[in-house]
């Protein structure tokens, strides 16, 4: 359920349907990067993360080659460079297929917003921060990202982003659109989920321009979709309680069960146990390695 690599996982969608992607390698020729920059189409700004990684660590917007050149550095990581989606909406869709079925079912449907802050033409950035009842929590992680622009007074009704990672962990919050889930919805991403190799269980993260655009299968970009490391993460900021949440849990693994079970029977094996353990051992050093570079990279 760790360590999932999201460029596996790219690898089997339908190219135009997720933003233009490239990877680069930890100590990579700077030139090379630039030359994959030009030829991949992607342009300033744009968004990195790792390509293992989770809960948005590390993910940033680049908005210049100083920039890039500074991240390029810290890194000892594989990384992913990203188109910057500019739709104004972005969505979670957590999706189940029994491999037996040909219809899923979407369990969770949200509408994910960033943490921002919004100016009034009279206080700091540093004021508003101190100010916002997710952000003032976060106060080290905050000032240090965004030091060069604590004294700027922002302008009335100007939106400026504390962080583009739509993570409930990094400040985000959460829309519950479950009332938006019909048969239109499940049949986008039964089309999507069929044309993927043996993709039962997970949830796609999606830009879109609004919601009925979605359901009529235009004018949106998958972000990421993951599998059975996905959390489902509409029980967040939604309502549920404390029984109502572990329920969603545990009917989310449930589900995860009989379809493991089930391929299980079809002759699929699961790892051996030492090479599961050595596996977990490596991707649990990796995320410590990540979360401590991710407090120095601004």
């Amino acid at each position: 359920m760790d360590g999932e690599p999201k460029k596996e996982m790219y690898d089997l969608l339908p190219k135009h349907i997720y933003p233009a992607t490239f990877t680069v390698l930890p100590g990579q020729d700077f030139q090379t990067i630039k030359g994959a920059l030009q030829n991949s189409g992607i342009q300033y700004p744009f968004v990195v993360k790792p390509e293992v990684a989770c809960q948005g660590i590390l993910f940033r917007k680049i908005d210049n080659e100083t920039e890039l050149q500074q991240y390029h550095a810290k890194l000892p990581v594989e990384y992913m460079v990203q188109s910057l989606v500019s739709y104004p909406m972005e969505v979670s869709v957590f999706y189940i297929r029994h491999p037996q079925d040909k219809k899923g079912r979407v369990t969770g449907f949200l509408h994910k917003i960033p943490l921002q802050v919004t100016g009034n033409g009279k206080e700091t950035l540093e004021q508003l921060i101190q100010q916002h009842p997710k952000a003032q929590k976060r106060l080290g992680e905050m000032f240090s990202k965004h030091r060069e622009h604590l004294q700027k007074i922002i302008p009335a009704g100007e939106k400026y982003m504390l962080s583009y990672a739509a993570n409930h962990n990094r400040g985000a919050h959460f829309i519950d659109l479950k009332e938006h889930i019909d048969d239109k919805l499940v049949s986008i991403f039964d089309e999507i989920s069929l044309g993927i190799n043996d993709f039962f269980y997970g949830r796609y993260d999606i830009m879109c321009s609004n919601v009925e655009d979605l359901k009529n299968g235009k004018n949106f970009a998958i972000l990421e979709y993951n599998g059975c490391g996905a959390e489902p993460n509409h029980f967040y900021d939604t309502g549920y309680t404390l029984i109502g949440a572990y329920k969603e849990i545990l009917k989310h693994w449930k589900a995860l069960y009989q379809i493991s079970k089930y391929n299980s029977r079809q002759g699929i094996r699961p790892w051996p146990f030492q090479k599961g353990r050595k596996f977990l051992a490596a991707i649990n050093a990796h995320f410590t390695l990540i979360r401590k570079i991710d407090t120095e990279v601004s």
